[in-house]
């Protein structure tokens, strides 16, 4: 066991919008180490948000996470032989890091055939996310309906 905490690593805002969830979106959508061609995709991306919508990207991203963040969430517990799903408030910083894993998972499975680059993807989810639709906007309620439905079990929090 650890002796004391790790210490939190700060992201440093991204050099165009100079926002730290702008860089988490740039490292979590970053494969095989290839950062700048993670940074170019996700600036095209908020390029074409900007000719789609005719709005500025940074404040319609914000929104999208905002609408995509979890305020609950279940985490297994066993308590005598019986592993229970007791309902969890989220943490700040993990409510962010999983609005982005949500995010990228949900463009990440949109098909090819309609949006061929990973730009136009991220694009399209964002705008439907902001719209408080998609596919990462439904993986947020469900997390909520399961922790409301194991509400029962909130008193076996730890």
């Amino acid at each position: 066991m650890r002796s004391k905490p790790a210490p939190k690593k700060l992201t440093v805002p991204d050099p165009i919008y100079h926002h730290s969830l702008v860089t988490q979106l740039i490292n979590r959508s970053m494969r095989d180490g290839k950062k700048a061609v993670a940074q170019k995709q996700v600036y095209k991306a908020f390029e074409l948000l900007g000719v789609q919508t005719k709005q500025e990207p940074l404040p319609l991203f914000l929104a999208a996470i905002e609408n995509i963040r979890p305020q609950m969430e279940v985490r297994s517990r066993r308590i005598g032989g019986a592993a229970y799903q007791v309902p969890t408030p989220v943490r700040a910083d993990r409510r962010d890091s999983l609005a982005i894993r949500w995010l990228l998972m949900a463009t990440l499975a949109r098909p090819n055939s309609t949006y061929p680059t990973f730009a136009q993807k991220l694009c399209a989810e964002i705008v439907e996310a902001a719209a408080n639709s998609g596919a990462a906007v439904k993986k947020k309620l469900d997390t909520h309906r399961m922790a409301e439905a194991n509400k029962a079990f909130a008193h076996f929090r730890w």
